[in-house]
């Protein structure tokens, strides 16, 4: 069981959406547990019911579809990240998207079905809820809009310049090309072509 310390750090990020007085936290905390998913376990696969929420403490995590047997890398999640299979939660569907964890990782989880009871009854929870999922469909967009609209080349110098610093920093050169779309080999002509300029 982990300390009251270690779900302050979750309260400290959702306040960052909105406001939680002590008795709206309360409602929640008693449905906090800490875990570890070790490298390369799952927190969910595909096929799977999401049924959880995660706020990861420790590590770095993937979201990956799997298409024609083979895998696209369409996020990456690190610490002060929340992390869950949100179709899945919110369809009750089974996932069609698997989060694989890269290193050992630490985090808290709670029950989908909580948060969502909470968000229906109690007026703090929702706007949490409600920002978060606003917060959640500028970054989809962010996301589509590069994928479509952005030459590969284009797409490695946005990251470069972006606040994603932490994806090539610690995830290896190739999971990095294959969540720009491209093959390792690909990856590497275009960074050599940028260093040459």
């Amino acid at each position: 069981m982990a300390g009251d310390d270690t779900f302050l750090l979750l309260r400290k990020h959702i306040e960052q959406f909105g406001p939680m007085r002590d008795q709206d936290w309360q409602l929640i905390e008693p449905y906090l547990s800490e875990r570890t998913i070790r490298k390369h376990d799952y927190m969910i696969r595909e096929g799977e019911t999401g049924r959880e929420v995660g706020y990861i403490l420790k590590g770095e995590m993937r979201h990956f579809y799997t298409y024609d047997g083979e895998e696209k890398t369409t996020y990456f999640y690190f610490e002060n990240s929340l992390v869950a299979p949100y179709y899945s939660c919110l369809s009750g569907q089974p996932s069609r998207l698997s989060i694989e964890a890269l290193s050992d990782t630490r985090l808290i989880i709670f029950p989908y079905a909580v948060l969502k009871k909470l968000f229906a009854e109690n007026q703090t929870w929702n706007t949490f809820g409600r920002v978060m999922a606003e917060y959640l469909g500028m970054g989809l967009e962010d996301r589509m809009a590069g994928l479509l609209m952005l030459s590969p080349e284009e797409r490695y110098l946005e990251l470069l310049k972006s606040n994603k610093k932490k994806i090539l920093e610690r995830i290896p050169q190739h999971l990095i090309a294959n969540y720009l779309g491209i093959t390792p080999v690909s990856l590497s002509r275009i960074r050599n072509r940028l260093i040459k300029k």
